[in-house]
């Protein structure tokens, strides 16, 4: 089972304690948020997509509310997003989609956190089952999601800025 590999994972780090493992489904931003009584932004989701060599896979981590931006994703990783499926990604990450995480991943593939997250002191990503999370600050994320880098791929979360008004 998926969320205990992530329970393992987290023991070298004294937190396996901490995953919380609802007794309803936390498989979607929207009922993560409900059940862990958050806001859908702080819900971290981790998005698989396909690699540059058509074979491996990169995982993004954004908020709740972000989408990701096509132009921004080819811009920053050179090649056009594609989402594994999900039959590929239980296959090449190790979690079920609505489990996806960047924690006990099968393969270390690369893993990137998007700016989206830095408005948050703490968020909730997924370990590794429909109804796991664990609340972590955006740097014990970065460190245990053993991220690559910050990136700006995703869109539909910045305020929009005042309009200009003239005097």
């Amino acid at each position: 089972m998926s969320v205990e590999n992530v329970r393992t994972y987290f023991r070298q780090f004294g937190r396996e304690k901490d995953i919380i493992e609802l007794t309803l489904s936390s498989a979607t931003v929207d009922l993560a948020a409900e059940h862990l009584h958050v806001e859908p932004e702080r819900i971290a989701k981790t998005l698989a997509f396909r690699g540059e060599d058509k074979e491996g896979a990169i995982l993004v981590v954004s908020a709740g509310d972000a989408k990701i931006d096509n132009k921004k994703f080819r811009h920053t990783f050179g090649f056009k997003a594609h989402m594994l499926s999900p039959e590929e990604t239980l296959e090449l990450v190790g979690h079920a989609v609505g489990g996806v995480c960047p924690f006990a991943l099968k393969t270390n593939w690369p893993v990137f956190m998007d700016e989206s997250l830095k408005r948050f002191e703490t968020v909730f990503p997924a370990c590794g089952s429909s109804n796991s999370a664990i609340e972590l600050s955006i740097d014990e994320l970065y460190e245990f999601g053993h991220a690559k880098e910050w990136v700006d791929v995703c869109k539909g979360w910045k305020e929009d800025p005042e309009p200009e008004t003239d005097p």
